[in-house]
């Protein structure tokens, strides 16, 4: 699948978006290694706390039909859906991304299909937190 395609998706999934309250509207598409794309939108909640982004209900979605190889999503978002300008993932979705995708997973910012920007998990969450921190120095899994 080719970048404008799945920055479409996205879009696509802007109208789909529940923001009662911030009235944010976001859309991601998250393209397997496989080539299968798993789409997402935002969804709030009177609970602050409770919401989820496009981004995660993407991987929930992925993850729960058991997809685990990733490379790449798209994201698109703007005040009741109408994106004027490119919209990066929040610091939680960028963890979740350094969970399923290496360094070099691509995350595609997009004002519109025709206007994309590429950057790669290591250019957005330098020094990532991940599963090797968890290693004990022996190569076993710490104990949590």
């Amino acid at each position: 699948m080719n970048q404008k395609a799945l920055v479409e998706a996205a879009f696509a999934m802007l109208p789909k978006a529940y923001a009662p309250y911030s009235h944010f509207h976001v859309g991601a598409a998250l393209l397997t290694k496989d080539g299968e794309v798993f789409t997402g939108c935002n969804v709030e909640n009177a609970s602050y706390g409770a919401a989820i982004c496009a981004e995660r209900t993407a991987f929930v979605k992925a993850v729960s039909e058991g997809k685990r190889e990733f490379q790449a999503i798209a994201v698109v978002g703007g005040r009741e859906g109408a994106v004027a300008d490119f919209t990066p993932p929040c610091g939680i979705c960028r963890q979740v991304m350094a969970e399923f995708g290496g360094p070099d997973f691509q995350i595609l910012l997009a004002k519109s299909p025709e206007e994309i920007r590429c950057l790669t998990l290591a250019e957005l969450l330098p020094e990532a937190f991940g599963g090797a921190q968890l290693e004990k120095e022996d190569g076993s899994d710490a104990d949590v």
